[in-house]
């Protein structure tokens, strides 16, 4: 069973699961998760995509990044939250509270990413502790995901057809987000040489991107 990590400073995890609604709320408290949350993304991302490269030697780039984007999207993340039982301590607003925060799977999968954020730091910004605390986890559910990931990494493709056509790499910018912290929506254009192609929605940016190559391939008849 998944457990956090002991912590040497543990207002680093309290500040991790501590949500914007909350400081909203307490005038006494001063910062949220969010740049946790931040710096665990990214270490997330090394972290899985090392995995990845060792563990399926035998796969080219195009398969690898499905499968890592399967690994820490929205929806793995805040299963890794829930075995960690992250929603139950996590510090909310009211409102939030109220809402249904602590099943939000948006929210969970961030707090997640924060005590990644949170666990790095406390370590002495050390790669080696956190590898060994988030492999495992890893290791539990990579094998059902690439059996389950579909073979199409729709950025990949529409890159792809871009340089084929002669023309520039695609060019995504987040035109909209709207929703409460605890549940926000993106909306992503993607253009290739100024043209429109398509437009995607996700709770996260990377997926609003991911949505709008799928559009773009859906109505360029390539799916």
């Amino acid at each position: 069973m998944a457990e956090l990590p002991k912590f040497r400073n543990p207002s680093l995890l309290k500040l991790a699961l501590t949500h914007r609604s909350y400081v909203n709320e307490h005038s006494e408290v001063q910062e949220h998760n969010e740049r946790l949350e931040f710096l665990g993304d990214a270490v997330l991302n090394f972290l899985s995509g090392e995995f990845l490269y060792k563990r399926y030697s035998e796969k080219p780039e195009g398969e690898l990044t499905p499968f890592r984007s399967s690994l820490v999207d929205e929806v793995q993340l805040a299963k890794f939250a829930i075995a960690l039982d992250l929603g139950r301590q996590l510090r909310l607003g009211r409102g939030a509270e109220l809402e249904g925060g602590r099943q939000n799977s948006n929210l969970l999968s961030s707090a997640f990413e924060a005590v990644v954020g949170a666990y790095f730091l406390d370590m002495g910004s050390d790669i080696p502790p956190v590898q060994a605390w988030v492999l495992p986890m890893f290791s539990e559910v990579v094998d059902q995901l690439v059996i389950t990931v579909p073979s199409i990494n729709y950025k990949s493709r529409f890159q792809e057809w871009a340089l084929a056509q002669g023309r520039q790499n695609p060019k995504y910018t987040i035109v909209n987000q709207s929703g409460p912290d605890h549940a926000r929506e993106f909306i992503a254009f993607v253009e290739v040489a100024g043209q429109p192609y398509g437009t995607g929605k996700g709770r996260r940016k990377q997926d609003a991107e991911k949505d709008a190559a799928r559009d773009a391939l859906k109505q360029l008849g390539l799916i």
